[in-house]
């Protein structure tokens, strides 16, 4: 069972730093949310794909997806929950750089064409990532229904999905957190 609590929680315990950091955005931040920290940790894992389920119930889709490295434990937790609740899905990985052997391609897994796919981020800026896995996955020749993130800075990645009319929610906002989105987002 989701937690919400519980989640913010262990970021504020593990995932969440202050100090100046750089962003992969390119942005300067005073803060930083280091969504591995909760990724790579079994109840954080655990919390994370019960909320994205509960989140998506109104959601029709028969793949979850996003860009390597960010989304691959979203996505392998994902395909644990929903085989333990008896829910057919099925993964892709979508890769940074084309594989340079075998087939080459950017995308991974056994999705047929015109699947219904969510795309799913850890932490979305500006949605420049989850961005470049949609444009991939629909080169691959399947259908975005929707963007997710973990934790929406608030930093823009909503106007970045609304530009493209792809539908985006997020499981938690930094002001989840006690922080303020800046005044330009």
């Amino acid at each position: 069972m989701y937690d919400r609590q519980a989640l913010i929680d262990l970021f504020h315990q593990r995932a969440l730093k202050f100090g100046e950091f750089t962003l992969a955005s390119g942005r300067s931040s005073s803060y930083y949310l280091d969504g591995k920290q909760i990724l790579l940790h079994a109840d954080g894992l655990r919390l994370i794909c019960e909320g994205l389920f509960e989140l998506l119930e109104d959601v029709e889709y028969d793949v979850v997806s996003g860009m390597s490295i960010g989304a691959d434990p979203i996505i392998g937790g994902l395909l644990t929950v929903a085989a333990e609740r008896g829910r057919p899905l099925e993964g892709l990985l979508v890769r940074k750089e084309a594989k340079g052997h075998g087939t080459g391609r950017f995308v991974e897994g056994p999705a047929e064409k015109d699947a219904r796919v969510v795309v799913f981020d850890d932490v979305v800026t500006t949605g420049g990532s989850a961005m470049l896995a949609v444009e991939r996955i629909e080169e691959f020749g399947c259908r975005v229904v929707e963007v997710v993130g973990v934790v929406d800075r608030m930093e823009g990645g909503a106007r970045t999905f609304a530009e493209r009319e792809l539908p985006f929610r997020s499981l938690l906002t930094i002001e989840d957190f006690g922080i303020s989105p800046p005044d330009d987002a």
